[in-house]
C-alpha cells in the first residue's frame, strides 16, 4: 500500500516601486485532489517475503489488487486497500480477499518525514486471521525504516488460539531512488520478531528480502519487477497434494499498476 499527504501550494509576489503600491499575486496552483486511487495487477502476492496464495507450489500466482485513500495537507490520512488471496486460517476457513483498513499522521523533524498510524488485516469468512498493527516511520532521503507492533491477540492467525501474538515487532529497513529519468531502484529488508509465546507455540522469527526497479510509463502507470523472499524456508512448509511448498521461496514478481 502507499499512500502520501496532498500538498498545496501558494505563491504571492509583493511589488513595492517609489512612493506607488502595487500588489500582484501569481496564480494559485492547481489544487490538488486529497482522493486518489490505486489498482494493479501482480504475479504473486507476497506480504513480508511470504506468499498469500497457497494453493500452487510454482512462483505464478497472481493477484488483483487496490485501494483508494484520502490524504489531507495538514498530514493526516485514511485508507483502503484490498488485494485477492488463498489460504486457511488456523479454523481452517478459507480466505478469498484481503482488506486492509489505515490511518495515520505523516509529518516533518528536522531532516526526517516521520510517518505514524494503526493498520487493520481484515479477511472476510476466516476471521482467525484478522490482525491489526500500530506503525512509526522515519524517512531521510532515500531510506526509511519503520517498525510495526501487533496490538491483536493473533497474527494472522499465529498465537490466535494456543498463544499471544501480541508484541510481535517487524522491522523494516527500505531504500528507494531515481537512477535514471523514470527508472527507481528499489530495496528492503525486514525482520519478523515473535513473541516468546508465539514462539513456544512454534513461531520462528525470519527475515524477508526484496530487490528490484519501477518504470514509470505515464499517465498514472508503473511496471514494477523485483525478486522477493525470504529465509527459514524449511520452517514454513504448507501442503499441496503429495507434496509441500514454502511460502518463504524467492520468485520474480512483476506488478503494472495504475494510479488516478
Amino acid at each position: 500500500m502507499k499512500f502520501a499527504p496532498a500538498q498545496v501550494t501558494l505563491a504571492v509576489l509583493v511589488a513595492l516601486s517609489g512612493s506607488a503600491f502595487a500588489q500582484t499575486a501569481a496564480p494559485a496552483a492547481e489544487p490538488v485532489d486529497p482522493i486518489s486511487y490505486n489498482i494493479s495487477a501482480v504475479s504473486n502476492y507476497k506480504y513480508r517475503g511470504q506468499d498469500q496464495d497457497q494453493s500452487k507450489t510454482n512462483g505464478f500466482k497472481p493477484a488483483l489488487q487496490g485501494g483508494v485513500d484520502y490524504a489531507n495537507a495538514n498530514g493526516f490520512y485514511v485508507g483502503n486497500w484490498n488485494s485477492t488471496v488463498n489460504f486457511k486460517d488456523p479454523k481452517l476457513n478459507k480466505a478469498n480477499v484481503e482488506v486492509d483498513l489505515y490511518g495515520g499522521y505523516k509529518f516533518p523533524l528536522g531532516d526526517f518525514g516521520m510517518d505514524v498510524g494503526a493498520l487493520a488485516y481484515v479477511y472476510p469468512g476466516a476471521t482467525a486471521a484478522n490482525t491489526t498493527e500500530i506503525y512509526a516511520a522515519a524517512s531521510y532521503g532515500p531510506v526509511t525504516a519503520k517498525y510495526s507492533s501487533t496490538v491483536s491477540k493473533g497474527y494472522f492467525g499465529t498465537g490466535e488460539s494456543t498463544s499471544d501474538g501480541r508484541g510481535t515487532g517487524y522491522l523494516n529497513l527500505a531504500f528507494a531512488q531515481e537512477i535514471m529519468p523514470k527508472v527507481t531502484l528499489k530495496a528492503s529488508v525486514g525482520s519478523t520478531m515473535f513473541t516468546s509465546a508465539v514462539k513456544k507455540a512454534g513461531g520462528t522469527d525470519y527475515m524477508d528480502y526484496s530487490v528490484g526497479a519501477s518504470y514509470d510509463l505515464g499517465e498514472g502507470m508503473t511496471f514494477t519487477g523485483s525478486y522477493v523472499g525470504a529465509n527459514k524456508q524449511s520452517s514454513y512448509l504448507f501442503p499441496i497434494a503429495n507434496s509441500t511448498a514454502s511460502i518463504n521461496k524467492g520468485t520474480v514478481i512483476v506488478m503494472i499498476t495504475k494510479a488516478i
